[in-house]
Formats: structure tokens, C-alpha cells, sequence
């Protein structure tokens, strides 16, 4: 915490942060189970259902295409129907839609529910984002959105182990581990689906948990940050003929593609080392584990610094690095250590990032911007660069290779973060009557 706050500030932001981050961190970190359990399930359900590593890079990418069609409709509904409502509808569909997968059968079920979940999700992940805006004033941003965020390593963290042992159930009422695995990860998600609609409250406004003189105070301290009533006004949608916009989510694909291609690859790499599924899921644990911590503090690095740049472009660099030497490391404790690196990146990116890019889109485009720059950077980083990883893969048969392209993805990531940043600068000292759709804020 600041030095200098008021009792009331304090008062009014550790109730906010108690309220609505751990229930919405666990509601999170079962959205991340049920979207990357398919990676420890591909241990046995490959084989099962008769898929190719092709086959089964292609479907888990189909997740990301309807996840990126339905990401910016979700969040202007997300607008329209309030936060409890659409917030529990999504987790109850997804949850039941992530059961389902224990009822493959070849290439098509297959295909099918990957794409029917990835449009059930869409709309989570930004529309907390822009949830959270409605609640945290700017100096908390950086350090709560990175305590969120703390979700995503922390699912696989979890749930490696986790479905490692119920892989190994194998037989158990005549099902297979993998079929085990589906139920008991995504039933839970529609249970906390239901619970959204106590624990969940849409506006400050209308927060029976805090008193009156707290409401005014966050009610105030929200409209300091508002933007000029011009700004407000301008079209939702000229946001997408911003080059800044575009430059954001150039930005998130690369730690969107890292997060992704491991989250989908990384059990059969460590596997390949001559593990067994349930030591895959202890040693694919490790990287998620230290990516945890390391998020949170850099969050609160970046709060406290009041900087957004640097921490936003140097866990791409991270990357960059981590994914050329991979080709070279010749032990399996050289690979868990780069891939933590890789993941170290892909998670401290995270809550500095949304923080600058909240802080740059308008009130008018943040609903629209936010599930623009997630849903477009899910489907060029998750479901091209999945898919990118099979086809190195398949052509020279190296997990370590397939990493390669990471690097020249997460370095244009970085570099367009300080470009326009720059370009940011520049706009704001020479528009700031006109309050552009992107104002920097650091």
C-alpha cells in the first residue's frame, strides 16, 4: 500500500480486494483448467481416439477461433446484462461443455467440443478486466491485475499434478484417466457459476458491503480518473483504425502464443525425456509454480515504480532468449529451467500490460478494446502458433525446435510495446484537447 492514504482509502480497497479477488481468482483458475487440461489428457486420449499430432494441435487451436469470435460479443454483453449475470452464464456453459470432452470419440467429437468450449469461455478473461476497472482506481491496477492474472500459472501449477493422478485412475467404474479427469476438472466451474450470482456485485454503486461514506469515496475516487466527456463520445469502434490498438495486440500474442504453445505441448516435451504421466505432472508443475510468485512481485514492482513500459517489454525479452537457447539445452533440468523462463515471461507480462492498456484505451472502447486485443492475440498466439509448434515439430521431430518461432514472435511483441509507447507520448502532448482514443498513462 501507498504511504500517505487515507484510513478510508485503506479501508475501501482491502475490502474491494477481499471481496472480489480470491472468489474471482478461483473462478479464473478453473477457466485455465478446463482450457489447458487437454494437454495432459493428450497423454492417453491421443492414442484413444486415434488423433495425430496434427490432428490434435488442429483441434485444440479451434478453441481460440471461436474464442476470438465471440470474445468482443461477450464483452459488450458483459455491459449490457451486468457482471453477476453474464459472468455465471459463462462459467456454467463452459464448465459443462469442459465435461463433455470426456465423451470423445474420434477427430469430429473432438473438434467439435473444442470449438463449442472455446465460445462458451469467451469473454472471462477481458470481461473481468474491464470488471476490475469498475472497482480499482489506476495506482492499484498493476499489482491487483497481476494478483488476478496469478490465476493462469497457478492453474497448471495445480492441475498438472492434479491430472497426473487422475490420469492414473485409469480403469476406475470402467472409465479411462483421461475420461476421470474432464469430469472432476470441469464440473466444479459450473458449481462456481451459481455462486457468481451472490458473491458478485455489478457497480460500486450498489455495494451493500460497503457503507455510505465508503461508496462515495470509491465513487469519487473512479470519476478522478475519468476521461473528458469528449473522449467518452467518441465511436466504440474507432478504436480499430488506431495503430497504437494494433500495436497492443501485436504486444499480447507473444505472451499469449507462450502461455499457450506450452500450455498445449509442454506434457508431451517433458515426456519425451522418458517420464512417466504422473512425473510429467509433477515436473510440469515446477516452471508454473516459480511463474506464480514471480508474477505477483513484479506486479507490485510495477505499481510501486509507477512503470509500465519496461515491465511489460522485458518479460517478452525473457522469452526471446529462453526460446532460442531451448534448441541448445541438452538435459531435461536445462529444459525445466528455460521453460520456467518462458512462462516467467509469458505471466509477469500480464499485469503490467492490462494495466497500460487500460489505462490507454477510453471509457467508450475499453469493453470493445480489452476483448479485442485478448481475443485477436488467443487467435493469432493460441491457435496459430499451437499449430505452428506442430508443424516444426512434425518437420524435424525436435520439441526444442519448435520453440524457435517464440523468438521472432515475442521480439516484435517487445519492440512494438516501446514503440508505441512512444507514439503515445507524442500524441498526448499534441492532442490532449482532443483527447484522443488512446492516452498514455504510465
Amino acid at each position: 500500500m501507498q504511504t500517505g492514504v487515507s484510513t478510508i482509502e485503506r479501508n475501501v480497497m482491502r475490502k474491494v480486494q477481499w471481496r472480489l479477488l480470491p472468489f474471482l481468482v478461483v473462478c479464473y483458475l478453473f477457466a485455465l483448467i478446463d482450457r489447458t487440461n487437454v494437454g495432459m489428457a493428450s497423454l492417453q486420449m491421443t492414442e484413444d481416439v486415434g488423433l495425430t499430432k496434427t490432428q490434435f494441435a488442429f483441434g485444440a487451436s479451434l478453441f481460440f477461433v471461436s474464442y476470438f469470435l465471440v470474445e468482443v460479443p461477450s464483452n459488450m454483453a458483459l455491459e449490457k446484462f451486468g457482471a453477476r449475470r453474464w459472468i455465471a452464464r459463462i462459467m456454467i456453459s463452459w464448465g459443462l461443455v469442459s465435461t463433455c470432452m470426456a465423451f470423445v470419440q474420434g477427430p469430429v467429437s473432438f473438434y467439435t467440443l473444442r470449438f463449442i468450449l472455446g465460445a462458451a469461455e469467451a469473454g472471462f478473461f477481458p470481461g473481468i478486466i474491464l470488471y476490475l476497472t469498475y472497482w480499482l482506481p489506476p495506482a492499484y491496477r498493476g499489482r491487483i491485475l497481476a494478483m488476478f492474472a496469478v490465476a493462469i500459472p497457478l492453474a497448471s501449477f495445480l492441475s498438472s499434478p492434479l491430472s497426473g493422478a487422475l490420469l492414473a485412475m485409469d480403469g476406475l467404474l470402467g472409465l479411462r484417466g483421461w475420461h476421470w479427469l474432464f469430469i472432476c476438472e470441469g464440473l466444479p466451474a459450473s458449481f462456481l457459476g451459481i455462486a457468481c450470482l451472490w458473491m458478485l456485485t455489478d457497480r460500486p454503486a450498489e455495494a451493500k458491503w460497503l457503507s455510505q461514506e465508503e461508496r462515495s469515496w470509491l465513487a469519487g475516487a473512479m470519476a478522478a480518473d475519468a476521461r473528458p466527456a469528449a473522449a467518452q463520445a467518441e465511436p466504440k469502434w474507432h478504436i480499430f483504425r488506431n495503430l497504437q490498438f494494433w500495436g497492443l495486440v501485436l504486444a499480447c500474442c507473444g505472451a499469449s502464443a507462450s502461455g499457450s504453445v506450452l500450455g498445449v505441448w509442454q506434457p508431451q516435451f517433458l515426456k519425451s525425456f522418458g517420464l512417466s504421466d504422473f512425473q510429467t505432472g509433477l515436473v510440469n508443475a515446477i516452471p508454473y509454480g516459480v511463474a506464480t510468485i514471480a508474477m505477483v512481485l513484479w506486479g507490485f514492482s510495477s505499481d510501486r515504480s509507477s512503470e509500465r513500459r519496461w515491465h511489460t517489454a522485458i518479460p517478452l525479452l525473457l522469452i526471446t532468449l529462453s526460446t532460442a537457447l531451448a534448441a541448445f539445452a541438452p538435459s531435461l533440468a536445462l529444459v525445466v529451467l528455460l521453460l520456467t523462463c518462458i512462462l516467467v515471461g509469458a505471466y509477469c507480462f500480464k499485469g503490467p500490460f492490462w494495466s497500460l492498456a487500460s489505462g490507454w484505451l477510453s471509457p467508450a472502447s475499453a469493453a470493445i478494446g480489452i476483448a479485442a486485443i485478448n481475443a485477436t492475440a488467443n487467435l493469432i498466439g493460441g491457435g496459430l502458433m499451437v499449430n505452428v509448434y506442430a508443424w516444426v515439430h512434425e518437420a524435424t521431430g525436435s520439441y526444442a525446435l519448435a520453440l524457435a518461432p517464440l523468438s521472432l514472435l515475442t521480439l516484435a511483441s517487445a519492440l512494438s510495446i516501446l514503440f508505441i509507447d512512444r507514439s503515445a507520448k507524442r500524441a498526448r502532448q499534441t492532442s490532449e484537447a482532443g483527447a484522443p482514443p488512446l492516452a498514455d498513462k504510465p
